[in-house]
């Protein structure tokens, strides 16, 4: 396997960063357990380059972000909603983080990048309801996958321009977008297979976040978009043929590969707007494990907190290993009498690897 260089990469598609293997966890003879977790940050901005700005200070939100992170200590961690932006991953690292994540990888995301075209009949062009993400600028609400592992940049897949009319049996509905249907893709982010390699073994982080099912009309837009955005990923663990990734390869996970689908899955299995079914596509996946963990506060199984009062507390953030795996704890951050920096809290697994 090739692994990142212990500078920064810069490629024209993604960012791979490293720094030197001398803060790798030492390998020993034994299982270890290895941590993975997801947490929508909320470090999202209204324009481009303000979150780098911020975080070339001294911010209070990204503070407590990384107080999170420092607190529950993931080896492997998806951040969603971190703005589009090297350097200000870069910052974010060295300035927040002190450093305990020598590998990352980031990538474009479709929110904010303009589709030239009229998605919401408006009779205008151009605006974030045009773009093929609901987003202000390129890259607002992106992913970032952090590591203390080295990421395997070889096996590396996107799925950022993967056209919602190829999948067979979508729920695209055609009658809301006319001629502009075959222009759409389906990601409103982006998916990512990032292979993370725990001394010799790749672990696959299949990172996504598909878009709320709301914030739309009687065609339900967003929610059929969500529920295809989760069966992409469900389907990539199945091995689906007709997927293909930004690089023009065929196919999904291969048989018997070990993975953990993480991120902001925007869909409870029982409350809220998503299509019937939607989080099911992967919770009764037969490759899938779902540990089903809860909050020390007495919260359940809900990871955010969209209390309006409606929709109320949800589970939408999920940490779903693959059945291969040994899960030995798992847990969602959710401190009792503390201000969280976002609405959504942290999920993490512990896997015997």
């Amino acid at each position: 396997m090739k692994f990142a260089l212990t500078i920064p990469l810069v490629l024209a598609a993604l960012v791979l960063t490293a720094c030197s293997t001398s803060s790798e966890p030492a390998p020993d003879d034994n299982t270890r357990t290895v941590r993975v977790a997801t947490f929508n940050a909320s470090l999202n901005r209204a324009a481009a380059g303000q979150l780098l700005t911020e975080l070339s200070g001294e911010n209070a939100q990204a503070r407590s972000v990384a107080e999170v992170i420092t607190e529950n200590a993931p080896d492997v961690l998806l951040i969603n909603e971190f703005d589009y932006s090297a350097d200000a991953l870069g910052v974010f690292r060295d300035n927040y983080l002190d450093g305990a994540y020598p590998y990352a990888f980031t990538a474009p995301v479709n929110t904010g990048v303009d589709s030239g075209l009229d998605l919401d009949s408006d009779g205008a062009l151009g605006g974030p309801n045009d773009a093929y993400g609901f987003g202000q600028f390129p890259g607002q609400y992106g992913m970032v996958v952090l590591s203390k592992y080295p990421i395997d940049t070889t096996g590396v897949r996107t799925f950022q321009n993967f056209p919602w009319k190829d999948m067979p049996d979508s729920l695209l509905p055609r009658d809301y977008y006319g001629a502009n249907s075959d222009s759409l893709r389906l990601s409103s982010k982006s998916h990512w297979d990032v292979p993370v390699d725990i001394d010799g073994k790749s672990v696959h982080i299949l990172a996504s976040h598909p878009t709320p099912p709301s914030f739309d009309g009687p065609e339900d837009r967003n929610g059929k978009r969500n529920h295809d955005e989760i069966r992409l990923t469900a389907d990539y663990i199945d091995g689906a043929e007709y997927l293909y990734d930004d690089n023009g390869r065929r196919g999904g996970l291969e048989s018997g590969a070990s993975f953990v689908v993480l991120g902001d899955q925007n869909s409870d299995p029982v409350d809220g707007d998503s299509v019937a079914g939607s989080i099911q596509q992967l919770l009764d996946n037969q490759r899938i494990q779902d540990p089903a963990p809860t909050s020390e506060a007495g919260d359940g199984t809900d990871t955010a907190d969209f209390s309006d009062p409606v929709p109320g507390d949800l589970r939408v953030d999920y940490a779903l290993p693959s059945g291969d795996l040994t899960v030995s704890g798992s847990e969602v951050y959710w401190p009792a009498d503390v201000e969280h920096p976002s609405d959504h809290r942290m999920v993490w697994v512990d896997l015997e690897i």
